[in-house]
């Protein structure tokens, strides 16, 4: 049974690729992706225990085919994989996300069995596991809406339910040739489709590369009459896809997606998705006989065909891992195709937000508040302010503010994050609106149970490497004995603590309250980091606190003392939700936004609006997965949470140059002043 990804499988196979086309030698990705799957891209002339690469069905490929047969080496065939990039190939020689690689033929040509259709023939398809993640991978395509090229925007309505649809595909497309079929064929379809359906609307729906530009489809504006009519937006496929009542193609990879939003497509061509009893075929493939569910055909067509690579890590990919890639660059894309205006942001974060949010149209940067919600209209572009200078925002404006899993070294000192977190409802500090991440704890009591368990594998790894939000080290001191409560100090005049610590709104009365709460604990009193750097206003007496408190403990790492602790009370900290991480209890004096959700025992005033019992992982992933974006510092790309993990656990990360390090101590400089001042 051929695994057409494993180059000899079971045998000692050739590991040369030998290649007669520019294409696999001016781009280093496709040559990255074919090292990660076991090859060695070479040029020369092969010999019979080699390989030679052709490009599919291209015209380049011919030259390949000629040299394996006259040398007697062994053809592979490499395509796009069926999730390739936000855009079409064609359009900015964006790297796929992954390879098809066939020592057998094609898979879009029905004349020889690719090693996808003996996949599909052959092999068992019956492993519980192998089918489970088979279904976990399809319903995060849905629930993410991607498909093969992603720069699709889900907030784009489709027609009234009821239509029927009716694929359309680039001409001279191999797939198309493969089946035989012409433009002809398409209007035969076409004409199929108003028949078996008298009096629907007819959604005919255009080909990326046709609404780029880039090649014609098979449809003109002429065919647009009557009940049908061309779609050329980019639009969901899985939206479209929800209101059909028909689906109708030749060989467009629409179809197979059409089988997992649950249609029976009607299929004029042979595409490699046709001939298992999952779609309606008015030209069967005879040898194809065999009846597979849903799930069998995406594990085959998902998990055990493709070679899917990852770009952070440079190796070779699970199909998860893909999909987290692909995730959170589908997500910028979407959130930053038409473009920012940003208020509010100081010129040392300028240089980290240019970079999370460079979409097509970049951020523009508007120092006048009064000035950036009326460009940003006129520009049509959306608007983001910096959540702590955000004192009256339009409706549409979208508040920025650092995540959870920020940096290593503080953001006083100007080290650039690497997560940022954007809410169009709120902020998730200010418990006096509603915020996207309160909506997102609330959704989480429904997810499904691969979001749960990627969660708890984030969770799980993020406690074993010791992380936290700044990642500053330092050691654990020796503690006195007893049950130790730690109770982390805040910056006073913090936007979180202005917003949610109520009438606790000083570290002195934290400690006190905590005191007159516990009054036999051991008191472990942990001052923030950028007031220890003196960077920001919130140090206490000496004398005053160790009137109250045990201990004082001065650049402590938090991760190791988390570790030794029975309990955390706190007014808004984050490290309330680093302690809740490690299944330390926290008590809240005032209204965090991990507070409220059953997970805390809550002293402050809760919103009432949080009825919502989560679970820890469920919290976990509204935080630390859907409501942050992440940057990676090395590649410069969108990245999912693990990557951002993986870069802070691996040493020192990004620091600020000469000049923003001069800027952080002006900054500390004017914030002692502003404390002398106001003393």
């Amino acid at each position: 049974m051929p695994q057409a990804h494993t180059p000899g499988a079971g045998e000692t196979a050739p590991r040369r690729l030998f290649v007669y086309n520019g294409g696999f030698l001016r781009r280093p990705a496709l040559r990255r992706i074919l090292a990660a799957a076991g090859y060695r891209v070479t040029t020369g002339l092969p010999g019979p225990d080699d390989l030679v690469a052709v490009w599919g069905q291209s015209p380049t490929a011919r030259r390949g085919e000629a040299v394996a047969r006259r040398r007697g080496a062994g053809l592979l065939r490499i395509e796009d994989a069926f999730l390739r990039s936000l855009h079409p190939g064609r359009s900015g020689g964006e790297a796929p996300l992954g390879l098809l690689l066939d020592r057998s033929g094609v898979h879009f040509d029905p004349s020889v069995p690719s090693d996808l259709e003996t996949l599909l023939a052959t092999h068992p398809l019956d492993d519980a596991a192998l089918l489970s993640r088979a279904r976990d991978i399809v319903a995060r395509l849905r629930g993410a809406h991607l498909t093969k090229y992603a720069a699709v925007d889900p907030g784009i309505a489709p027609p009234p339910p009821g239509y029927v649809l009716v694929v359309d595909q680039v001409a001279g497309d191999a797939s198309v040739r493969a089946s035989g079929a012409d433009r002809g064929r398409f209007l035969e379809m076409l004409a199929f489709a108003q028949e078996e359906h008298p009096g629907a609307q007819v959604i005919v729906k255009t080909h990326p590369e046709t609404r780029e530009g880039l090649r014609p489809g098979h449809f003109y504006d002429e065919d647009a009459r009557g009940r049908v009519t061309l779609h050329d937006e980019p639009i969901s496929p899985w939206v479209l896809l929800e209101g059909a009542v028909g689906v109708y193609t030749v060989s467009s990879q629409l179809g197979f997606e059409a089988i997992f939003a649950g249609h029976r497509p009607r299929v004029f061509g042979q595409p490699f998705y046709a001939g298992w009893g999952l779609t309606e075929d008015d030209r069967p493939v005879p040898r194809r006989e065999r009846r597979l569910t849903r799930a069998q055909l995406a594990a085959a067509a998902l998990v055990l065909y493709p070679v899917w690579f990852d770009p952070f890590r440079d190796r070779r990919a699970t199909p998860e891992e893909a999909l987290d890639a692909f995730e959170a660059a589908a997500r910028a894309w979407r959130e930053d195709r038409r473009g920012w205006v940003a208020s509010g942001i100081r010129l040392w974060k300028r240089p980290a937000v240019s970079a999370f949010f460079r979409g097509p149209r970049g951020v523009v940067f508007e120092d006048d508040p009064g000035r950036a919600a009326p460009r940003a209209r006129q520009d049509g572009r959306r608007l983001m302010v910096w959540a702590s200078r955000a004192d009256v925002l339009p409706e549409d404006a979208v508040q920025v503010e650092d995540g959870f899993l920020r940096s290593r070294g503080l953001g006083a000192e100007l080290v650039p994050p690497l997560s940022l977190v954007t809410d169009d409802l709120g902020i998730y500090y200010d418990p006096g609106r509603e915020s996207r991440l309160e909506r997102l704890i609330a959704a989480s009591a429904d997810l499904r149970p691969d979001e749960l368990a990627r969660a708890e594998r984030l969770r799980r790894r993020l406690v074993a490497a010791g992380l936290t939000k700044y990642n500053l080290g330092g050691a654990r001191p020796a503690l006195p004995d007893g049950r130790r409560i730690l109770v982390p100090g805040q910056v006073e005049d913090d936007a979180s603590v202005r917003a949610g610590a109520g009438a606790l709104c000083t570290n002195l009365k934290l400690l006190r309250a905590t005191r007159e709460a516990n009054p036999d604990a051991v008191l472990l009193y942990k001052p923030h980091p950028d007031v220890e750097a003196g960077l920001r206003p919130g140090a206490l007496a000496p004398e005053a606190v160790h009137e109250i408190a045990d201990a004082v403990l001065e650049h402590a790492d938090p991760a190791a003392l988390l570790a030794g602790v029975d309990e955390v009370w706190t007014l808004t900290s984050g490290l309330g939700f680093e302690a809740l991480l490690r299944r330390v209890p926290v008590v809240t004096l005032g209204a965090p936004f991990y507070a409220g959700w059953g997970l805390t025992r809550d002293l402050g005033p809760v919103p009432p609006r949080r009825r919502a019992r989560v679970s820890l992982d469920g919290l976990v992933h509204a935080a630390l997965i859907a409501y942050p974006r992440y940057h990676d510092p090395v590649t410069g790309r969108p990245c999912p949470p693990e990557v951002a993990l993986d870069r802070l656990s691996g040493g020192p990360g990004p620091r600020p140059g000469p000049a923003l390090r001069t800027l952080s101590k002006l900054q500390g400089l004017f914030a002692g002043q502003a404390r002398l001042w106001r003393g």
